[in-house]
């Protein structure tokens, strides 16, 4: 990537963001205002007056292609409907924009794959928000990963469960292209996975619509098999809208000891509350109340023992890659390629559950 894209004399970034509904207005808009070096500059939506109420000092256009025009603009959000992400981000970048996209890249391998060459081709960055690899357990997770205090992992299990039983109207619960749980929660939980193990050889996944009125997916079921890089390792990722009464978030067995993890990030329910973190947030930012457990077998019985206690941290997301646009950091945290990875999950898992077997970025589609 050449000099070309940093910005190594500015003082500020300045930022537009498409969309105003729940992911732009409880997610980015807060953590790109909470981050020195980047300004919300203009927002895109058809409600300008919810937008000036909550952000008096940004610009409203009604549509993309007035933000993409403007020259001011270094990086473009794009936080709409997953059907919308490719051709927003396609002329964003032709535009000359770096580009954030909200999970899932795309609603096909395709349609990322061309995003990323055209990235590469641009010299712009091109990244998803990942915010979970900034909640609180899953950094406490890798710690205890990276400390080596499990042994040898055998088996992950990684729950998002939650108990919605009601399905509003929104996009996201419509039988549309990327709509569905996998979709949603499925990009978060296999780009943690692939972020820890890398990726798997195979995939079986079982979708299903649980809920009374489900047009899509409210539950998944994944199992990843490592037989080439962690022969034995079993990975199980799940997720369900109807679950009245949640287990653990998080269980990992290795040969040596087991790490298990009640409750979610807290961050989320603070950012709907209207909270509005900033660079230099309180110490009880992100703070995890319910901290995993690290279970040791001894002679005399098994020693529970806690786990590292870090806190979550979302702003981070958005202070590395402004890091990087400056010239400070060598990459995007989430990375072109990864981009395209989670994607090729994502679309195998799809395939899975569409042929009822596991496979491979090399299975045959019937």
């Amino acid at each position: 990537m050449s000099n070309s894209v940093f910005f190594p004399a500015k003082s500020t970034i300045r930022v537009a963001l498409v969309g105003y509904g729940n992911a732009g207005r409880i997610f980015h808009a807060p953590l790109i205002s909470g981050v020195p070096g980047l300004q919300l500059a203009t927002v895109v939506s058809s409600k300008p007056q919810q937008v000036l109420a909550d952000w008096p000092q940004t610009q409203v256009v009604a549509t993309p292609e007035a933000a993409f025009a403007d020259p001011t603009i270094d990086l473009v959000v794009i936080a709409t409907g997953n059907e919308s992400h490719y051709l927003l981000a396609r002329a964003a970048l032709l535009a000359g924009k770096h580009v954030v996209v909200d999970k899932p890249c795309t609603v096909t391998l395709e349609q990322t794959e061309d995003l990323a060459q055209l990235a590469q081709r641009q010299e712009r960055v091109l990244t998803v928000f990942q915010n979970r690899r900034w909640d609180a357990d899953f950094l406490a997770l890798r710690q205890v990963l990276d400390s080596g205090a499990l042994g040898r992992i055998v088996h992950f299990e990684s729950h998002f469960d939650r108990y919605r039983p009601s399905v509003p109207d929104r996009w996201r619960e419509r039988d549309l292209p990327g709509s569905g749980l996998w979709f949603d929660l499925g990009s978060h939980l296999l780009d943690q996975c692939l972020q820890l193990f890398g990726e798997p050889d195979d995939i079986l996944v079982d979708l299903a619509c649980q809920r009374d009125a489900a047009q899509v997916n409210d539950y998944f079921h994944a199992q990843l098999r490592y037989p080439t890089r962690h022969p034995g390792l079993r990975v199980l990722l799940h997720a369900s809208a109807l679950v009245p009464a949640a287990g653990p978030r998080f269980i990992v067995h290795g040969t040596q000891a087991s790490f298990v993890k009640y409750g979610l990030d807290v961050q989320e329910d603070a950012l709907k509350a209207g909270a509005r973190p900033q660079g230099d947030q309180p110490s009880g930012w992100g703070r995890d109340p319910m901290v995993g457990t690290i279970t040791t077998p001894r002679d005399t019985g098994p020693v529970s023992t806690q786990a590292p206690d870090v806190a979550g941290n979302y702003l981070a997301y958005y202070a590395q890659l402004s890091d990087h646009l400056q010239g400070l950091a060598a990459r995007a945290d989430v990375t072109r390629e990864q981009v395209v990875q989670a994607m090729r999950w994502l679309t195998l898992g799809a395939h899975s559950a569409a042929q009822g077997c596991f496979v491979g970025p090399h299975t045959p589609r019937l």
